[in-house]
């Protein structure tokens, strides 16, 4: 059913164009062009603008096989970009079956290995004559850095009844049923200058005001569905000044949405009161970027999938993932969204690899998801 070599060169060939996050104008072009090829309506809405990166989200759109079915929609969805190092990547297949950079930049699989996987799903379910609902091939753009491309989407794009992304490290089988919401903090601790030497007791020192309420958080991992963490902490000036500034930058994530709520009203009350204790003030900015999601196993969503993955011989696991990518936004777009396991490995350094039995693994999930929703 699957032409693993026809895979393999699909992917050879698009790791090889760039797109580090904020550049995907190229790879953006050659996406447009080969779902084009294979008959899809392709739609580039209008993010690039909000987002500031070099491509808006690719929707594209393969139509019903009999546009009278009731087969549901359903969407697929991987993202274009890469992390750095991603230019020149100059793929090598080894000999133990697994596919690598040469070492001097990642691979790239994360996340052209889904891209690869919908583009060789969509020649076998043509080839094959397989009858099947409307589908959405989603491709985001700024997703490394912040699922930008997706956060920019409108949500009247879509209008699949599940969704599929093919976006998580793990084996294939495994399917992230829940993922954390994510806040970003911004605080500014405002001091009040001094000679250091001559009357630092009329100074305010705002790195000590910052760093009495770094010690009043909870940090780190805060329970089994809820992490915290201080990324940056800058209060800059002379030796023999008393510091009147401090910027601290933080993220807060949650499983569950009201602990993540709670999360940074304790951070924030940590702040509020250190400045308090100090006589002075500061700022606290706080912005829930994306919303949390979890669903059980017997959701309808998660059950498709078990069952695709059980139509290969395979066993489905399910298991909550630490981080958020673009399934977080489109659950909130009130699609139900599980991101499935497509077996890549050492993602984000320049020892990334993927065996080429899970790529093709993953082309033959996405054929047999749609399979199972015209089933349904």
């Amino acid at each position: 059913m699957i032409e693993e070599n026809r895979l393999v060169q699909e992917f050879i060939s698009l790791v090889q164009v760039d797109s580090e996050t904020r550049f995907e104008q190229e790879i953006s072009a050659v996406l447009k062009e080969k779902f084009s090829a294979l008959g899809l309506h392709v739609m580039e809405d209008d993010s690039m603008a909000k987002s500031g990166h070099g491509s808006g989200n690719l929707i594209c759109t393969l139509e019903a096989t009999d546009p009278n079915s009731a087969i549901p929609t359903i969407l697929f969805t991987s993202h274009m970009d890469t992390v750095a190092p991603g230019k020149g990547i100059k793929p090598q297949i080894g000999d133990d079956g697994y596919i690598r950079s040469d070492g001097t930049t990642i691979l790239g699989s994360d996340d052209k290995a889904g891209i690869a996987a919908m583009f060789e799903g969509i020649r076998v379910l043509k080839e094959q004559h397989i009858p099947h609902g409307r589908i959405q091939f989603v491709i985001t753009a700024g997703e490394e850095s912040g699922l930008k491309g997706s956060r920019a989407m409108e949500a009247s794009l879509l209008d699949a009844q599940f969704g599929f992304a093919l976006d998580s490290n793990g084996n294939i089988g495994e399917i992230a049923t829940a993922a954390p919401g994510r806040a970003e903090i911004e605080i500014i601790f405002h001091g009040k200058s001094a000679h250091a030497g001559v009357n630092p007791e009329d100074g305010i020192s705002a790195i000590q005001v910052a760093s009495k309420a770094v010690a009043r958080m909870s940090l780190g991992r805060i329970d089994s569905e809820t992490t915290a963490n201080i990324g940056s902490f800058s209060g800059v000036g002379p030796l023999n000044v008393v510091c009147d500034r401090v910027k601290m930058e933080a993220e807060a994530r949650s499983i569950v949405q009201h602990k993540l709520e709670a999360q940074v009203a304790s951070m924030k009350e940590a702040c509020e009161s250190a400045a308090a204790d100090a006589g002075t003030n500061c700022e606290f900015k706080a912005e829930i970027v994306y919303a949390s999601y979890m669903h059980g196993d017997d959701a309808p969503v998660v059950q498709l999938a078990s069952r695709a993955l059980a139509s290969m011989g395979l066993e489905a696991s399910t298991f909550h993932s630490g981080g958020g990518s673009d399934a977080n936004v489109f659950n909130g777009f009130g699609i139900p969204t599980v991101n499935l396991a497509v077996g890549y490995q050492e993602i984000h350094t320049t020892k990334e690899h993927i065996a080429i039995k899970d790529l093709v693994k993953t082309a033959e999930l996405v054929v047999a998801i749609v399979k199972e929703t015209a089933k349904a």
